[in-house]
């Protein structure tokens, strides 16, 4: 035995040397060596390749894999004598004061090292390395432990009353009591030991609750997955250099040794992480064949693919033709989902009576990003703080939807539902795209108050009944032409919103598919009652769009000079003596993000004029809604004021929209003086 750990030292020295860990090594001794200050603990870490060490030698391989905490004792071994017979470290005087953490680069792709958070059973007792994925849902600050402490015999006779013969250092999975205490005994003379506290080094530790990635779609509204999985929280430990790696609401892949903690009567399963690495989603490298030939057929128009999109979409929870701008609004809101920073986000209030089948279709539309969450009424929308539940007093931050939909959608329901001091956040959340949470530090054993800020990386949906709000309140006498009563909603949440979207009541011609597509799903759920359920599934659905959104867009000289002209334009008109403009400056932000939303729905990577018109069509409306009509005047539904049923019908909307072009030009024209526009005519 003793012969095979010699060849494996002789192993580890030559894989240090041939991956250029020997040089970091020699480099962060140097810093130790410099401070000419003595430590208990020498902290070193070494990054491991499991298929390199394996090709040199399986055995050392198959510690590194499967026996780490033997493993890290060999390449203590062998790191010491480097010190020793370098002379790299002069402080330095026994083998156990050095501390070695391997981290792997990554596991092999085999099921027996993946530790699911959905599975049963759940191995914590190998003492190995496991790979796992999920997302964080809550953090806690970051405090100290104890790294590593030096002891010292009581009896002043014994020769292990001096020197670092007891060094304590952690371990993975031990608590804080396992490395220091009190019941130590001098394993010469068996007197007690006793901490020399000068030396004790403290590290920075954080507690992260993970679960599986398999929660967003139990947090769904709708979903055609019909599995059942069991689904559990993870205790994940996140020592020294790793504090703070991990951001609430991200989905992580994790490599850590799994161990129980004993908490009085209560045991936890937890992972003692080793390296963590962020997830980011790919969207697919294609658009599906029906998405594509349908786009041939409509090249002639930059207007009608998006139609018939629009048209069709959603086909299994309301006929095609029916809610049309409804539906435009949502995929565009769709398509502009994404983590960057300063995204262009696109939240959407939908005033209906209708809410039966517009909670419907939201609640279907969600589930098409893999991030789409229906906030519970129960529970908080943005993130909430509470005491560590493994008894150690701190903080811990909880993911609520908000977060839980980074880079998707957090659906919020009906919004008169809610009391006035929640709406008041979601205003300021709209506004500044962060929330703060308050830490008190005497309520949770610090010595200052903290505030931590979260960014809010998602869209918000919501809805209104407009016939619950006239109900409640009493009809004023003064609202403008085409403004509507959303009395329910405080005004400056309604601004804040990018934007307002009207479904008025089907027509008595629109309102007989509905019922008979209601009442036939009501008999058979499953059935397919359009064809074109059959050619544009729910999941050829879901590649599109996650392929839109990922494309980069830009804006065209053209297409930005006729956002500018309108927004100018508007400003100027729609003001009023006591609070100069109703239009918001976030309306300019609002109306690119609706033009590259519609250039992303097109597949193109310019945003257009065509793209630009259909922007300010639908903010114009939502402003209309708001604030009443301005010299603007455009129909009460002016991205879709006829039924798509043909050829002519498509050709009939592109008139009609070539004929809102020009008008806009003579609004900008007229109100908008400094800008020019060039027109077809020029």
């Amino acid at each position: 035995m003793h012969q095979e750990i010699q060849k494996m030292r002789e192993i580890a020295l030559v894989y240090l040397d041939r991956s250029g860990g020997l040089q970091k090594f020699v480099h962060d001794c140097k810093k130790y060596n410099d401070s000419k200050q003595s430590y208990a603990v020498y902290r070193f870490i070494i990054s491991i390749n499991p298929s390199d060490i394996a090709e040199l030698d399986a055995t050392l391989g198959n510690y590194v894999l499967h026996n780490p905490i033997q493993a890290a004792e060999i390449f203590q071994s062998v790191c010491f004598i480097a010190i020793k017979t370098l002379s790299l470290i002069e402080q330095l005087q026994t083998e156990a004061q050095i501390s070695i953490l391997l981290k792997p680069t990554h596991l092999p792709p085999l099921p027996s090292y993946v530790l699911s958070l959905s599975a049963f059973p759940f191995n914590y007792a190998s003492q190995r390395f496991y790979m796992s994925e999920g997302i964080a849902i809550a953090m806690g600050t970051v405090t100290k432990y104890t790294q590593g402490a030096r002891f010292l015999c009581t009896e002043e006779t014994c020769p292990y009353s001096e020197g670092f013969r007891y060094i304590r250092v952690h371990m993975p999975g031990a608590t804080e009591s396992a490395t220091v205490r009190n019941d130590f005994v001098c394993s010469l003379c068996s007197s007690p030991l006793q901490e020399d506290m000068k030396f004790r080094v403290l590290g920075d530790k954080q507690i992260v609750e993970m679960i599986d990635a398999k929660v967003l779609s139990a947090l769904k509204g709708y979903s055609s997955d019909k599995s059942r999985f069991r689904i559990q929280t993870l205790t994940v430990f996140l020592r020294d250099e790793l504090a703070n790696k991990m951001k609430i609401g991200n989905h992580y892949k994790i490599i850590g040794i799994p161990s129980c903690v004993q908490n009085g009567l209560q045991a936890t399963a937890c992972i003692e992480v080793n390296s963590v690495q962020l997830c980011k989603p790919n969207g697919p490298p294609f658009v599906g064949d029906n998405f594509k030939y349908l786009l041939s057929l409509t090249s002639s128009s930059r207007w009608r693919f998006t139609a018939i999109l629009a048209n069709i979409f959603a086909s299994q929870v309301v006929p095609p033709g029916t809610y049309n701008t409804v539906k435009l609004a949502i995929l565009l809101s769709l398509v502009q989902t994404g983590e960057k920073e300063n995204a262009d986000y696109l939240d959407l209030l939908i005033a209906t009576s209708d809410t039966l089948i517009i909670d419907r279709l939201l609640n279907y539309s969600i589930c098409l990003l893999p991030r789409g969450i229906r906030h519970p009424p129960s529970s908080e929308i943005f993130p909430s703080v509470s005491k560590d539940k493994h008894g150690i007093g701190s903080a811990s931050i909880h993911a609520c939807s908000a977060v839980l939909a980074k880079g998707g959608i957090c659906y919020i329901g009906d919004l008169s539902s809610y009391k006035k001091d929640k709406l008041e956040l979601l205003q300021s959340v709209l506004e500044s795209r962060t929330t703060t949470v308050f830490i008190p530090g005497k309520k949770y054993g610090e010595e200052a108050d903290q505030q931590v800020t979260i960014s809010i990386q998602t869209n918000f949906w919501s809805f209104v009944d407009v016939d619950s709000s006239s109900k409640k309140h009493i009809q004023k006498d003064n609202f403008l032409i085409g403004q509507m009563d959303l009395s329910l909603v405080p005004p400056n949440l309604t601004d804040v919103f990018g934007l307002l979207i009207y479904n008025e009541l089907p027509s008595c011609q629109l309102s007989s598919p509905v019922v008979r597509h209601t009442l036939k799903k009501a008999i058979n759920p499953e059935a397919m009652l359009y064809k074109v359920s059959q050619q544009f599934r729910m999941q050829d659905y879901e590649e599109f769009i996650l392929f839109a959104k990922n494309l980069h867009v830009e804006l065209s000289s053209e297409a930005e000079n006729l956002i500018q002209g309108y927004y100018v334009a508007s400003r100027r008109v729609r003001r009023d003596s006591i609070h100069g403009s109703t239009l918001s400056t976030s309306a300019l932000k609002i109306l690119i993000s609706l033009s590259k939303a519609h250039t992303k729905l097109s597949l193109r990577k310019k945003v257009l004029e065509e793209d630009a018109l259909i922007a300010i069509l639908l903010l114009e409306s939502s402003l209309t809604l708001k604030h009443g009509k301005s010299a603007l005047c455009i129909a009460p539904n002016p991205v879709f004021p006829f039924d798509l049923s043909d050829e002519n019908s498509l050709q009939q909307r592109d008139s009609y929209l070539m004929q809102c072009h020009h008008e806009l030009l003579k609004f900008i024209g007229a109100y908008g003086p400094g800008i020019h526009i060039n027109t077809n005519e020029e």
